[in-house]
């Protein structure tokens, strides 16, 4: 057998990523089940819906059709009209579709965006708690996280008075997230012209992830795009579209630097898979009923867990209105999320994500996901119900 001194070959800044713990948790259950137990998944941030069908056949007809070859780097024009036409019907926004930039996902596009921006030390602010793979992506790349932290009774969101208080004239890129992962929260309105009067009087780009757009379960959705151009979007079709698999995202920059976007992405990715991007045209121009079900579903599913988490001890100080994820207060039993994520899924077979996957800001929480079906969903909290109340009598 083959064997390497990794300390020989390997950089230090591969070797010191962290783990991506719910990634870690799912694996953990995925090993029990093999072993033959029965594992509710509240921890993975996936759609568990199917994609809707005239998606599906949308990229068979493409295949069929031999439509197998590399595209334009910046994607098919008709999937880039399709995308700019969504956000004028949503939003009213004049958007030109030489400003999108189509990808294999949005973490390649977050990633293809601030390799165009960042130089070594470059600061990065970003709130704590925060999607558990910001970070990485930026120190990866010589950048500096600024962690701005939030609270948990206005949603965790990231307030311009705050965000302002750690600028710098190091400081490259204000990085934001609405709705949120891990919290469910909707930035407000005022919260945005307030991110967006800064970005414009500082010079300071917002690089705006707005993945779970479409996923609100109150008031209005909005755009960063509304309220400043000095902005870089990161969406695409895995949440809203029940798209994960796919990996189709996409990017909304300003028009002077699509270029050299563009160039870094013909290096690095050549194009998105081209069928895939047939299926997107089908997902955005297509019948949207599936969309307003899954939403009216998920709605559901989150008020009763909601209810089921409150009713068992856990703090959840305000109501989160998007995505897919309540992040409760678990520190009445805890101080170690990541012990106690394991063993609420060693005793009682529910997968949870500890919140130190998001940030020292959130440790203490437990993140948990609705995108199950309510008889799991019920079946999951029977089981954390009786975990905790034997915490209680302990």
């Amino acid at each position: 057998m083959l064997s390497i001194n990794s300390e020989c070959i390997l950089s230090k800044k591969s070797e010191d990523i962290p783990p991506f713990y719910v990634m870690e948790v799912l694996e953990n259950a995925q090993a029990m089940e093999a072993e033959g137990r029965h594992i509710i998944h509240l921890e993975v941030g996936e759609p568990d819906f199917p994609t809707a069908p005239h998606i599906c056949e949308a990229a068979y007809d493409a295949i069929v059709r031999g439509s197998t070859k590399y595209t334009h780097s910046q994607g098919f024009l008709p999937l880039r009209e399709a995308i700019v036409n969504s956000y004028y019907h949503k939003f009213g926004i004049d958007l030109s579709p030489n400003q999108v930039i189509v990808t294999s996902g949005t973490s390649p596009g977050l990633l293809l965006v601030f390799m165009a921006l960042l130089e070594k030390w470059d600061e990065v602010i970003m709130s704590n708690p925060h999607y558990a793979c910001y970070p990485n992506f930026v120190k990866y790349l010589g950048g500096v996280p600024v962690y701005v932290y939030t609270n948990d009774t206005n949603g965790f969101a990231l307030e311009p008075e705050k965000v302002e208080q750690y600028l710098s004239p190091n400081t490259k890129v204000i990085l934001i997230n609405s709705p949120s992962n891990p919290g469910g929260y909707v930035m407000s309105p005022e919260n945005l012209k307030g991110l967006a009067a800064i970005a414009d009087e500082r010079g300071v780009p917002i690089v705006s992830d707005e993945i779970y757009q479409g996923l609100i379960y109150s008031g209005e959705e909005h755009t960063i795009l509304e309220y400043t151009n000095n902005t870089f979007v990161i969406n695409g079709f895995s949440k809203l579209y029940a798209m994960t698999g796919w990996r189709l995202g996409y990017i909304i920059c300003p028009s002077e630097c699509v270029r050299v976007i563009q160039k870094i992405h013909q290096n690095f990715f050549i194009c998105a898979n081209s069928f895939v991007q047939e299926a997107g045209i089908s997902a955005l121009q297509g019948s949207q009923e599936h969309v307003t079900d899954m939403i009216q579903t998920y709605n559901m599913r989150r008020q009763y867990m909601l209810k089921r988490l409150l009713g068992m001890g856990l703090d959840v100080r305000k109501e989160p209105t998007g995505a897919f994820y309540v992040l409760a207060d678990a520190r009445k039993y805890s101080h170690d999320s990541l012990e106690l994520s394991r063993s609420i899924l060693n005793n009682v077979g529910v997968a949870v994500t500890p919140g130190i996957d998001f940030g020292n800001g959130a440790e203490g929480y437990l993140r948990f996901s609705y995108s199950n079906s309510i008889e799991n969903i019920k079946e999951g909290m029977d089981r954390l119900e009786a975990f905790f109340g034997k915490k209680d009598e302990g």
